[in-house]
């Protein structure tokens, strides 16, 4: 761990100092040291673009090692999509690069009255003029600030903003290493009221590690290759999720109205297999979970990163599209338009099942299901804002709000955050994950899968056996919020650390105990015990900081569609002759039967009051009165 950077974007003034050993002591870094920065910086009320918001770019405890998938950054913010906490963050070479360039953490507040870029060359740092880049898509912005052409990572690396972040689109994200995205609660769009179009750093050093820790590395990359629930990840990437999600009802299409596909031998992991040209990955990640596809666009062939699973089912069955062209030229824009894939795809359902239901119509797009012209061209005036496109910018909440006739029950969000690819009918504990997360709608705050997948290894190390059984039933809810508690403090922890969830949460191929002996070797002693606790503290004071705007179980709460509306569920058949997998008669139906159960027990089990505050029995236990104070006082 190494240094801060405070950069008032109003004055131009930076400030480079060392990291407080003491908040790394108590949040390791990444997504908690962004935490307390954010906490203890703005003040409640905060126009998310205004001058006094925060955006806070700090990498995790093992960034710039090569500890295995050490390669995420994370952006902490107050969101624009939600009026509360905001946090977004992202894998590649960006964050291991800003690490090795000596820089824990940048803090960026107040507007520059012109364009800029950060330009970091290790110790030297300094905001330069960048009215040459306002305006450019993402990538051209790579290409002029790293050289069109060149070998990834040989002149340093970039994370930017495209038009949707320089337009205050709610749902802009930042986009580094031409694919990669910290995408979430509209970080593009802070980044963009700020002028701050793009950060590039450069480091002379490659990294340091001890033959100590290299040995420690070198024994989990091993394991991580040789565990076979890790398989899926390393031969097809998250797609493979496709087919297994459409058989359970888990796969959200057309806007969450239904949970499975007739179409998905078009897009399961075998079929986007031929449009793969490459393997990729993050760096210092054995998994390589990602790829280069290739496709045919509108105006040529398209290359992109991805996509991922989130990525084709948020612009594939969520929008009714069966056609993977369309998903990778979607991916391909919203990449270099700067967009979340995730809430482009929802917004579009929401506006196209508004048309089905005769409360949405437009002179530019039919807003048909799966028109092709319509999810892209839609994708280009969200970014512009341009026609219904300036609509649908502000995430489907507002958009929902300013169209009436009730629009609002179709807005699948939570908090103000477009709900991400889990259909919470089928996955109980996502279904709660969603509604508790700070940042909106989250699949990646808990990742309670536990149960989904079977993983009844995990859940005997982790669990006392009595509730077992139970806890395993998927349609069961009455221990979700069990499951869901330990999977938010190690999502806390792997982000702090800067590690890939599919390494930890996802599959709990790694458990927190892995991590002592590398915390050990560069000088953090604790046990499981008091790891956990951080990830408790780090989930508690963001919780904190959402009460401090207004917050509370009122805001804990799911589309009413989730909760009133039964969901069919179909048996997928396979043709004996043809191979083709068909849906086939009704086998059940799905539906939440009492979150607010499940609110009661997660509440209790946390600690917190029946209104989701956090008692003061709990932020004494964990270290955050002041913080308590400051909400109370």
């Amino acid at each position: 761990m190494a240094k801060t950077a405070w950069i008032n974007l109003t004055t131009g003034d930076i400030r480079v100092e060392e990291t407080d050993p003491e908040l790394l002591q108590q949040y390791l870094g990444g997504r908690g040291l962004g935490a307390k920065y954010l906490y203890d910086t703005i003040q409640p009320g905060t126009d998310p673009f205004g001058p006094e918001n925060y955006l806070i770019i700090t990498n995790g405890f093992f960034s710039g090692t090569p500890w295995p998938s050490a390669s995420r950054y994370h952006v902490t913010f107050k969101s624009p999509a939600t009026d509360g906490y905001g946090y977004a963050n992202s894998g590649g070479g960006f964050g291991p690069e800003l690490a090795m360039a000596g820089y824990d953490a940048l803090v960026f507040w107040g507007v520059s009255p012109h364009p800029v870029y950060l330009n970091i060359s290790d110790a030297a740092i300094s905001l330069e003029n960048a009215d040459h880049l306002w305006g450019k898509r993402t990538s051209e912005v790579h290409d002029l600030l790293l050289g069109a052409g060149v070998t990834p990572g040989s002149n340093g690396r970039v994370a930017c903003i495209g038009p949707a972040g320089e337009n205050l689109v709610r749902i802009a994200s930042i986009i580094n290493d031409y694919g990669r995205a910290a995408a979430r609660g509209g970080p593009g769009a802070v980044m963009g009221s700020k002028k701050l179009k793009a950060i590039h750093v450069k480091a002379s050093s490659k990294g340091q590690s001890s033959p100590e820790l290299r040995e420690e590395i070198k024994r989990l990359n091993q394991h991580l290759r040789k565990d076979p629930k890790m398989q899926g990840l390393i031969d097809t990437g998250t797609v493979f999720l496709m087919r297994i999600k459409n058989i359970s009802g888990d796969l959200p299409a057309k806007n969450h109205q239904l949970g499975q596909v007739p179409f998905i031998d078009k897009m399961d992991g075998t079929a986007l297999k031929e449009y793969r040209t490459k393997r990729m990955g993050c760096r210092f990640c054995p998994v390589q979970c990602s790829c280069e596809s290739v496709g045919q666009g509108t105006d040529g062939i398209i290359h992109t990163e991805g996509p991922e699973y989130e990525s084709t089912d948020a612009l594939g069955p969520v929008v009714w599209n069966d056609d993977v062209n369309v998903i990778i030229e979607g991916n391909y824009l919203c990449n270099d338009l700067g967009l979340d894939t995730i809430s482009t795809g929802k917004v579009i359902g929401f506006a196209m099942e508004c048309h089905e239901k005769g409360i949405l119509s437009d002179s530019d797009f039919n807003l048909e299901w799966g028109d092709s012209c319509t999810i892209l061209g839609l994708m280009k005036s969200i970014s512009y804002r341009k026609g219904i496109g300036d609509l649908l910018a502000e995430g489907t909440k507002r958009a929902a709000e300013k169209i009436g006739n009730g629009a609002d029950h179709y807005a699948m969000h939570v908090k103000g955050l477009e709900i991400p690819e889990q259909e919470p009918r089928v996955s109980k504990g996502f279904g709660l994950g969603h509604a508790v997360a700070n940042r909106g709608a989250d699949h990646l705050y808990g990742l309670p899968a536990i149960d989904l997948g079977g993983n009844f290894e995990a859940a005997r190390k982790i669990f006392p056996p009595e509730i077992i059984d139970e806890l395993m039933e998927s349609y069961n809810e009455k221990y979700k919020p069990d499951m869901l508690i330990y999977g938010e403090h190690f999502c806390a922890l792997s982000d702090a650390f800067g590690v890939c969830k599919f390494t930890t949460t996802e599959e709990y191929s790694l458990m927190p105990a892995d991590f002592l002996t590398g915390l050990n070797i560069l000088g953090h002693k604790l046990d499981e015990k008091s790891l956990l606790k951080i990830g408790e503290r780090i989930v508690n004071l963001e919780r904190l900081f959402n009460i401090r705007e207004g917050f509370d179980r009122k805001d804990d709460k799911l589309p009413e569609r989730f909760t009133t509306e039964e969901m069919p569920l179909y048996a997928n058949e396979i043709d004996p002759e043809t191979g083709k997998t068909t849906l086939g008669k009704q086998i059940g139906t799905a539906i939440i039967q009492d979150l607010e159960a499940m609110l009661d027990r997660y509440y209790m089990l946390r600690n917190w009051d029946d209104q989701g505050k956090p008692t003061p029995e709990k932020v004494q236990e964990l270290g955050l009165m002041k913080e308590y104070e400051n909400i109370t006082n």
